[in-house]
C-alpha cells in the first residue's frame, strides 16, 4: 500500500512538472501561419474585437509576399478587395503612388508589420505546431514546440475558432481534416487541364539529348530528369508542381553582394541548361530567367523557359514531411537556385556575353539581413489541399459553375508549372505546366474555405482551400490568400458570436459585412461604379465592349471616327463628404491623346481631361487608376462622373469609376 501511495505521487509529480514546463494560452481565434493570409486573418480579427494569436513557425512574416514575390500575380484588380487592396495601397504610398503591385521585399514586410502594430495583434514566432487535440468534432486546443530549439518552453493554445494560413496546412492535417496532395485525374471532376499534361509552355526544344553521354543510354540520365515513363495524359498522380525561390538581385554595385560559388556546388546539375544554351543561343539572361525589375534597382527572378529556378520533381515529399525533411528540401532547393545564378555567371560553357550580363547581379545588402541576404520562404507553390464541404473546380475558374456563396474572387489563368522531367521519343522534355485564361473575375465558394461538418467545426483554411490542382493554379495568388484570410476571420468572429460552427455561420451576412466594413472598421467604405453596372451607368451611343484587360468582366471602347458618345457613372453616396475620384484605363493601343472627362458633383461640373502619357500601366495588371482630383459630394445620387468620345483623337475607354473617402 505504502508503495502504491509513492508510486502515485511520484506520478502526481511528474504530471505537475510536465505542465510546469508548458506555457498554456486561451484566445477567441488562434491564427496559424504567418503568411500574407495570416497576417491579415490576424489583423481581421483583432479589429473585430476578439483576443488573437498569430503563431509563425519562423522570423519574418508576410510569407511570399515578403519574401521576394513583388512582381505581384493579379489577374484582374477588381477580384482584389477589403484589407488586401488595402494592402498594396498602402505599399503605393511608399513609392507615392494609389496603388502599388511591384515592390522590394523589404518594404512589404514592413507594410505587414504595420498590420501588426495597428492591430496591437500578438505574434508568438518560431514555434511550430507538433499536435492538435479535438473533442467533439472541434478543435479544443494546439500543442506547440520551439522550431529553433534551445531551451524554450513548449506552448498549449486553446482558442475558439483556429484559423489555418500555413502554405503547407498543417493545422489541417493535424486536426485529421481530408485533404489531398498532387493532381487529380481529369475524369473525377469532368476537368480537361488537370492531371497529366504533356504541353509546349517552358518546354525544351526538340533534340536536347538526356543522357550523360549523348546518344547512349547505358551511360545514364543526366542529373534531374525522371526515369518514369510518361503516364496517359490526364491521370491523376500524386506529383506535386515545382517550388523555386523568387530571387531578389541587384545591379548596384555599392548595395551589392557577389554571387559566390554555393555550398555543395556541382556544375553537373545544370547540364541541361548549357546543352539548351547551346542549341538555342539565346541573347540574353531573360531566355531561362524571368527578369522583373523592382524599384530601386532590384528584381523579382522567376522561372522561365526549360531549364532555369524551378527544382522540378524534387518536391514530392515536401507537403506531408516531417520538419527536418522539409528543411532539408528547402535547403536543397536554396543551393540549386544559389548554384544556378553561379553557374551562368562562370562556367565556361556559357556564352561569355552570358557570364558577364550575370555578374553585373548581386545580392542586395539591404535585403533579408538576418537570413544572409537570401528570401527565407521557399516558393511552395502548392502542397496539401483540403477536401472540404465544396471543391473549386475547373467548372467555376470558366464560370460554367457560379456559387452564390462567394467571399472572395480569384481571376487568374489556370496556370501549373511542370511537375516531372521525362524522356520521351528520346528527348528530354518536361512535363505538367498549365497556362490557360481568357476567363473574367470568378466567386470562391464560402464552403471551399471550410472542412465538412464532420471534420472539424471551428476550423478555417484560406490557403490550402478545397480545390482542384488545376483550379487551385488560378486561386492560388496572394492577393487573393489576403482576401479569404479576411472572409475567414470574419467567419470565425460570427461563429462565436453566434455560438454556432463554421458551417452554420449566416453566409449572407458575412457577404454584407464584408461588403460593408471592408478595412473591418467603421469607416466610410469607398464605391465603385463599374461599366457593367447597368443600375448605375448610362450610356449613350454604340460603345463597342471588350473583355481583354477590363476591370472587372468588361469595358468600353469608342474609335475615333464613332459619333461623340458618353457614359455617365453615378454614384450612390451613403454618406455626404469629400472623395477622390479615379477612373480606370485599361492598356489599349491607339489611346486618344486626351480623353475629355466631366465631374459633377451636384452643384458645379468640372472638366478633368486627361492624357494617354499619364498613364502607366506596369506589372502583371491590364490598366491604372487616373486621378481625377477630389470633391464634395451630396447623399443620394445628385453627383456624377461623365466620360465622353467627343474631341478625341484616338481611341476612348471608359471602364469603372472608385470614389475614395477622404482620410480614409
Amino acid at each position: 500500500m505504502m508503495k502504491l501511495r509513492i508510486l502515485l505521487i511520484l506520478c502526481l509529480a511528474g504530471v505537475s512538472t510536465g505542465l510546469s514546463a508548458q506555457s498554456v494560452r486561451e484566445v477567441d481565434i488562434c491564427v496559424y501561419g504567418g503568411s500574407s493570409a495570416g497576417v491579415i486573418a490576424a489583423y481581421t480579427a483583432k479589429k473585430l474585437n476578439k483576443t488573437v494569436l498569430l503563431i509563425e513557425p519562423g522570423k519574418r512574416l508576410g510569407g511570399l509576399t515578403s519574401g521576394g514575390l513583388g512582381y505581384t500575380d493579379i489577374g484582374n484588380k477588381y477580384a482584389i478587395t477589403g484589407i488586401s487592396r488595402d494592402f498594396y495601397r498602402r505599399v503605393g504610398k511608399h513609392y507615392g503612388k494609389f496603388e502599388q503591385w511591384i515592390f522590394e521585399p523589404s518594404v512589404a514586410e514592413r507594410t505587414f508589420q504595420e498590420y501588426i502594430r495597428e492591430g496591437d495583434v500578438e505574434v508568438l514566432y518560431q514555434h511550430r505546431l507538433t499536435g492538435a487535440q479535438k473533442t467533439g468534432g472541434r478543435i479544443t486546443e494546439i500543442q506547440l514546440e520551439p522550431s529553433a530549439g534551445g531551451t524554450a518552453k513548449h506552448s498549449v493554445i486553446r482558442a475558439k475558432m483556429f484559423i489555418d494560413c500555413s502554405y503547407e496546412g498543417d493545422l489541417m492535417a493535424k486536426a485529421g481534416v481530408s485533404y489531398t496532395v498532387g493532381r487529380e485525374a481529369n475524369a473525377q471532376y469532368n476537368e480537361t487541364y488537370n492531371g497529366v499534361q504533356l504541353l509546349n509552355k517552358h518546354q525544351f526544344p526538340d533534340g536536347i539529348d538526356p543522357y550523360k553521354e549523348p546518344g547512349k543510354p547505358e551511360s545514364g540520365l543526366v542529373w534531374g530528369i525522371s526515369t518514369e515513363p510518361l503516364a496517359p495524359h490526364g491521370a491523376g498522380d500524386k506529383k506535386v508542381q515545382a517550388y523555386n525561390f523568387r530571387i531578389c538581385l541587384t545591379d548596384q554595385p555599392d548595395n551589392m553582394i557577389p554571387i559566390t560559388r554555393p555550398e555543395g556546388y556541382d556544375p553537373a546539375r545544370y547540364e541541361l541548361l548549357a546543352r539548351v544554351v547551346e542549341k538555342a543561343k539565346p541573347g540574353g539572361l531573360s531566355h531561362f530567367l524571368k527578369f522583373d525589375l523592382m524599384p530601386n534597382h532590384k528584381t523579382d527572378i522567376n522561372n522561365n523557359g526549360s531549364f532555369s529556378t524551378d527544382m522540378i520533381g524534387m518536391n514530392y515529399n515536401y507537403p506531408e514531411a516531417d520538419y527536418a525533411t522539409r528543411e532539408k528540401i528547402t535547403k536543397e532547393h536554396e543551393l540549386y537556385n544559389k548554384g544556378l545564378l553561379y553557374f551562368i555567371g562562370h562556367d565556361p560553357r556559357m556564352p561569355q556575353h552570358l557570364r558577364e550580363a550575370m555578374l553585373k547581379w548581386g545580392y542586395p545588402k539591404d535585403e533579408y539581413q538576418d537570413f544572409g541576404n537570401w528570401s527565407p520562404q521557399m516558393y511552395v507553390r502548392e502542397a496539401r489541399r483540403m477536401v472540404g464541404a465544396y471543391v473549386m473546380t475547373q467548372a467555376n475558374c470558366e464560370s460554367k459553375e457560379v456559387v452564390k456563396d462567394g467571399v472572395g474572387m480569384a481571376a487568374y489563368t489556370m496556370d501549373s508549372h511542370n511537375c516531372q522531367r521525362i524522356v520521351q521519343n528520346g528527348m528530354v522534355k518536361n512535363e505538367g505546366d498549365v497556362q490557360i485564361g481568357g476567363f473574367g473575375p470568378y466567386p470562391i465558394s464560402y464552403r471551399s474555405i471550410i472542412p465538412k461538418a464532420e471534420d472539424c467545426e471551428n476550423l478555417l483554411v484560406p490557403v490550402c482551400l478545397s480545390a482542384t490542382h488545376i483550379a487551385y493554379g488560378s486561386i492560388r495568388m496572394e492577393p487573393v490568400f489576403m482576401v479569404l484570410a479576411q472572409s475567414s476571420a470574419t467567419a470565425a468572429v460570427a461563429a462565436i458570436d453566434g455560438k454556432t460552427s463554421v458551417q452554420k455561420v449566416d453566409i449572407s451576412k458575412i457577404q454584407q459585412q464584408l461588403k460593408a466594413r471592408p478595412l473591418a472598421t467603421n469607416s466610410t467604405a469607398e464605391i465603385l461604379v463599374d461599366n457593367d453596372d447597368a443600375a448605375h451607368v448610362v450610356k449613350k451611343g454604340e460603345w463597342k465592349q471588350e473583355k481583354k484587360g477590363a476591370y472587372g468582366p468588361t469595358f468600353y471602347v469608342a474609335d475615333k471616327s464613332s459619333q461623340a458618345m458618353s457614359l455617365r457613372f453615378t454614384p450612390d453616396v451613403l454618406t455626404a463628404g469629400t472623395y477622390k475620384v479615379y477612373t480606370y484605363v485599361p492598356k489599349v493601343a491607339g489611346l486618344s491623346s486626351t480623353t475629355h472627362i466631366s465631374v459633377y458633383n451636384g452643384q458645379k461640373e468640372s472638366k478633368v481631361p486627361y492624357t494617354a502619357e499619364s498613364v502607366r500601366v506596369e506589372g502583371q495588371t491590364s490598366g491604372e487608376w487616373v486621378d481625377l482630383g477630389s470633391y464634395v459630394f451630396p447623399k443620394g445620387k445628385k453627383s456624377f462622373v461623365e466620360i465622353t468620345s467627343e474631341g478625341g483623337d484616338g481611341v476612348t475607354v471608359a471602364d469603372a469609376v472608385l470614389f475614395i473617402p477622404v482620410g480614409k
